[in-house]
């Protein structure tokens, strides 16, 4: 893992910090010479090794340029590796993350609620514009001194337009860490709908509260158990897009009803619990909206209308979902996109300095 940054890096850049380092890449906390802002730099290291993880960083930088919105992270630059196989993306710098806040201990009730409202703010502009997450968790969440969230890592997020249309994107299972996955899509659901993301978000709510993960599961199976020990037995109502097969799974397992949320959440808090259980519906039609979320009495110390936006478009990117590119076409489309977009925005700031 090379820790070496480029000279267009350097260049543009006053490295501070290194701020940690992972499978996918190396972080460092830096000061952008210009404009003399905090950001964060991310090395993606062989950010195109396979086409499937061409496809994630496609989605990732494409999905970003569309997302503007307080909650969600602003990607501010890409900047491509002198070895074409690395990529640098440049984003907004921010102190930790909710996994790392959790852990710590160091959250106030009122904090946790302030973090959950805002989760939900960014749901309900991601969703607006048909684009679902489908990776939502702690680590997601990223936070900064005074409780201000945004939401990052859209390598796996989807347009979900074509569903308006009468079509059915191919939605696969592989997604979001087990722990945090929707039952509809442990069991194979393939035209599962943003509920996903609002299941994977009443985890989050409760692992804030109680300080630990609700569902760790080792396995899907052993997934399925714990969550049935919650919310009990689906019906057959629940299973209306279940395949067959897995129907018949889950007759195998021995779960019911029997864990109590407030005794696992350690908590008495009854808008909380009842935020919880709206959100940890096992059928996706049950759980609350990010909208009806936002109403929810849990958050009413934050919730403001005029300050909860919807997305005034629909989110699509260039390159069909659908379909499995080369790498070459995802590395080249993003480079083009890039440049394009650059360029544009050169051109604004021209005619706005009052040239023709």
């Amino acid at each position: 893992m090379s820790e070496q940054l480029d000279p267009s890096i350097t260049r543009k850049y006053t490295i501070i910090s290194k701020l940690g380092k992972g499978q996918y890449g190396i972080v460092w906390k830096a000061i952008e010479n210009k404009s003399q802002e905090t950001v964060a730099i991310k090395k993606v290291l062989d950010a195109f090794q396979n086409s499937t993880y061409a496809q994630s960083m496609f989605r990732e930088i494409m999905f970003l340029q569309e997302l503007s919105h307080e909650n969600i992270i602003r990607l501010l630059n890409v900047i491509r590796a002198e070895n074409d196989k690395d990529i640098y993306l440049v984003v907004e710098f921010m102190d930790t993350d909710l996994h790392t806040a959790v852990r710590g201990n160091i959250l106030e009730p009122i904090h946790k609620k302030y973090i959950i409202y805002q989760v939900f703010r960014a749901l309900k502009y991601m969703h607006s514009g048909l684009v679902i997450h489908r990776d939502l968790k702690p680590a997601n969440v990223l936070l900064n001194s005074e409780c201000l969230i945004k939401v990052t890592d859209f390598g796996m997020a989807r347009s979900i337009s074509a569903q308006r249309e009468g079509l059915n994107p191919l939605l696969t299972d592989y997604i979001a860490s087990r722990w945090y996955r929707a039952p509809e899509v442990l069991l194979g659901a393939s035209n599962y709908s943003k509920a996903i993301d609002m299941w994977s978000v009443g985890c989050i709510l409760a692992e804030i509260i109680s300080g630990k993960v609700l569902f760790p599961g080792t396995s899907t199976l052993n997934q399925l158990d714990r969550i049935m020990e919650v919310t009990g037995r689906p019906t057959n109502e629940d299973l209306t897009d279940i395949p067959p097969s897995m129907i018949s799974m889950l007759e195998n397992l021995n779960a019911n009803k029997n864990r109590d949320l407030s005794i696992l959440l350690g908590t008495t808090d009854t808008d909380a619990l009842d935020l919880v259980s709206k959100l940890l519906q096992f059928n996706p039609r049950k759980r609350l909206t990010a909208e009806e979320a936002l109403e929810h009495p849990y958050v009413s110390d934050f919730h403001d209308p005029d300050e909860e936006l919807c997305c005034p478009y629909t989110i699509r990117i260039s390159l069909d979902d659908n379909v499995k590119l080369s790498i070459k076409e995802y590395r080249d489309r993003i480079y083009q996109d890039i440049y394009r977009r650059k360029k544009e925005i050169r051109r604004r700031q021209f005619l706005n300095r009052g040239y023709s």
